[in-house]
C-alpha cells in the first residue's frame, strides 16, 4: 500500500501528532527537517497527495472533496491521540476541510488547525483562476509566485512534466467551492507573508469566522513562500501555539 506520509522520525511518545499539508505542487519533503527543530514532543506527519514526491506516478486530484474524502479513510486511524493539522497554501484548504469532516464524521477535532498562506475558505478571491492559462502565461504566474526554482522555471522539459500537476493542483484550489458544515470549535491559528501579494490580512483574519474557538493570526518576514524564508520564527510560533514552547 502507498503511504500517505514522509515520516523523518517516528516519535512513539510523541505528546502531539502534527498533520502537514503541502502548498500547490509541493511534497511531504517541504517538512522534512521540521521533527528535528520541533523535536520530540510533535510528531511530523507530513502528508504525500497523490502525484506529488514519492507518489508522482499516481493521478493527481483536481477537486478538494473527493481527496479529502480519501484523506479522511487513509489517515482516520492515526488521528487515535491528540493531534493538530496544519496547511500551507492549498493545503490550508484540504486542512480546513479534513478537521471539519472529521468534526462532522466522528467529533474529533484537532488541538488547533493551523491556516497558512491562504484566506479565509469563504474570503472572495482576489485574482482570477490560472489554471486553464496557456503555458506561457501559466509559468507567469508562476514565476510571479516565486515558489518555483527559477532553475525549474528555465528548464523547458522538465516544466512540460510538471504543468500537469501544477494545473490540477491549481484547479483543485481555484474551483474550491466552501459549502456549509458545523462551524470548527477547535482554536485556529492563521499566518501570512508581510509581502504576500495575493493574500491580504484581512483575508488572514477572515479565518476568524471558520471556529467558534479561539483565534490568532500572524504575518512573518516574507512573500507567500514564507514557509522557506521565514521557517525559524515559523516553527517557534506554532510551538507558542500550541503550549508546548
Amino acid at each position: 500500500m502507498t503511504s500517505w506520509y514522509l515520516r523523518k522520525t517516528r516519535r512513539t511518545d510523541a505528546r502531539l501528532r502534527l498533520f502537514c499539508l503541502p502548498y500547490a505542487g509541493g511534497s511531504a519533503a517541504i517538512y522534512r527537517d521540521w521533527s528535528d527543530v520541533l523535536g520530540p514532543r510533535i510528531e511530523v506527519m507530513a502528508i504525500e497527495l497523490p502525484g506529488h514526491g514519492s507518489r508522482r506516478s499516481e493521478e493527481p486530484f483536481t477537486a478538494t472533496e473527493p481527496l479529502v474524502e480519501a484523506l479522511l479513510s487513509a489517515l482516520l486511524p492515526d488521528f487515535d491521540r491528540p493531534f493538530a493539522i496544519l496547511g500551507y497554501s492549498m493545503g490550508a484548504l484540504l486542512g480546513y476541510e479534513l478537521a471539519r469532516r472529521l468534526y462532522a464524521r466522528v467529533g474529533l477535532q484537532p488541538r488547533r488547525l493551523f491556516a497558512c498562506a491562504h484566506g479565509a475558505p469563504d474570503y472572495p478571491r482576489s485574482r482570477s483562476p490560472a489554471y486553464e492559462l496557456p503555458d506561457p502565461q501559466f509559468i507567469a504566474e508562476l514565476r510571479r509566485l516565486n515558489g518555483t526554482p527559477h532553475e525549474l522555471l528555465a528548464d523547458a522539459e522538465l516544466m512540460q512534466l510538471m504543468l500537469p500537476l501544477l494545473r490540477a493542483d491549481f484547479r483543485l484550489n481555484e474551483t474550491y467551492q466552501h459549502r456549509s458544515l458545523p462551524q470548527l470549535s477547535c482554536p485556529v491559528s492563521a499566518y501570512g507573508g508581510t509581502a504576500d501579494e495575493d493574500v491580504s490580512e484581512a483575508a488572514l483574519t477572515a479565518w476568524r469566522s471558520a471556529t467558534r474557538g479561539a483565534f490568532s493570526h500572524r504575518l512573518f518576514a516574507g512573500d507567500h513562500f514564507f514557509i522557506h524564508s521565514a521557517t525559524a520564527p515559523l516553527l517557534r510560533q506554532i510551538e507558542v501555539d500550541l503550549g508546548l514552547a
